[in-house]
């Protein structure tokens, strides 16, 4: 009797009391185990990250020429910059905040997307874009005008939206969105005024800014960031931060060019993570081809460090 009640004891009582002890141990171990793999793979981030500043630090010092910088690990708030607040000509950088400004504007009702705006001989400027080629009367619609300004960078469309909204509503704008150092002082192709020295600025740490609120879905609301996002993906001048990058990779960002100045921001989206990426350059060189290959040297090592994460 006594023995069949021992036996009921066992494996009503002991047996479950030591399982469950043993379960909550073996869980415990393996947290411990989890937690301390999560604290390897976080110091050996943390290390790459230290070593990704010195190899920039090695570009930057070999560029014959001035350059901000702006890299941002979004993923875990990780920045490493140089001279981030420093002036430069913006150039069609400034076609970014105009967009963004453009779509505030239909939110408020001061502009509307889907009117048709027909082309005049007098909006049309030259330098890139399709429109300075289109024929007077050509219409489109104020978002495929967005757009153009963004993903072909066309100079004609931003003439005429900045008409629209005008240059002190753009600029109330950019100072909405927290941008300090970004202004308009004349239109983005008015190269009569910027050889006068009236010049558009902005900085690498405002166009991350920017960027970032885009990238966050919290510039103005989230329909006009992901609006921004689509068009920015859709850019068709590659020769700077995708150059050395996987075609695979998706990169939304806008090219500056005009002369002495070549830029390129953007916001590199790679299977291991995601990272902004602003590079503003001014130079003495002849032409723009060794600050291209500057700016597409500093994002190949951005690149590498997720990829070996």
């Amino acid at each position: 009797m006594k023995k069949r009640f021992f036996i009921l004891v066992l494996f009503l009582v002991i047996i479950p009391i030591i399982s469950i002890g043993a379960y909550f141990g073996y869980t415990k171990y393996k947290n411990i185990q989890e937690e301390r793999a999560r604290q390897i793979l976080l110091e050996r981030r943390i290390t790459a990250w230290k070593l990704l500043r010195v190899t920039l630090e090695k570009e930057i010092r070999n560029f014959k020429g001035e350059a901000g910088i702006v890299i941002k690990d979004l993923s875990k708030n990780w920045e490493l910059s140089f001279n981030k607040d420093n002036l430069f000509p913006s150039a069609s950088l400034a076609k970014i905040p105009i967009m963004s400004a453009c779509f505030l504007a239909a939110e408020e009702g001061r502009l509307k997307l889907e009117r048709n705006v027909a082309l005049k001989s007098s909006d049309k400027l030259s330098g890139s874009g399709i429109l300075k080629d289109a024929h007077p009367g050509t219409t489109f619609t104020v978002e495929e005008l967005i757009g153009l300004m963004i993903y072909d960078s066309d100079n004609t469309a931003t003439n005429i939206l900045t008409n629209m909204v005008g240059i002190d509503y753009l600029n109330n704008s950019f100072k909405a969105f927290g941008l300090k150092n970004t202004n308009l002082t004349r239109k983005v192709a008015d190269f009569y005024s910027r050889d006068k020295g009236i010049e558009n600025y902005t900085t690498a740490e405002d166009m991350a800014s920017i960027l970032e609120q885009i990238y966050r879905r919290s510039l103005v609301n989230k329909d006009v960031s992901e609006k921004c996002l689509k068009l920015l993906k859709l850019q068709r001048v590659n020769d700077r931060i995708p150059k050395y990058l996987p075609v695979d990779v998706t990169v939304a960002h806008k090219t500056g060019l005009e002369r002495s100045v070549c830029h390129d921001v953007g916001i590199v989206f790679t299977c291991k993570g995601v990272f902004l990426i602003c590079v503003l350059t001014k130079h003495a060189n002849s032409n723009s081809v060794p600050s291209k290959e500057f700016i597409a040297k500093v994002a190949s090592p951005v690149y590498a460090y997720f990829e070996q994460l």
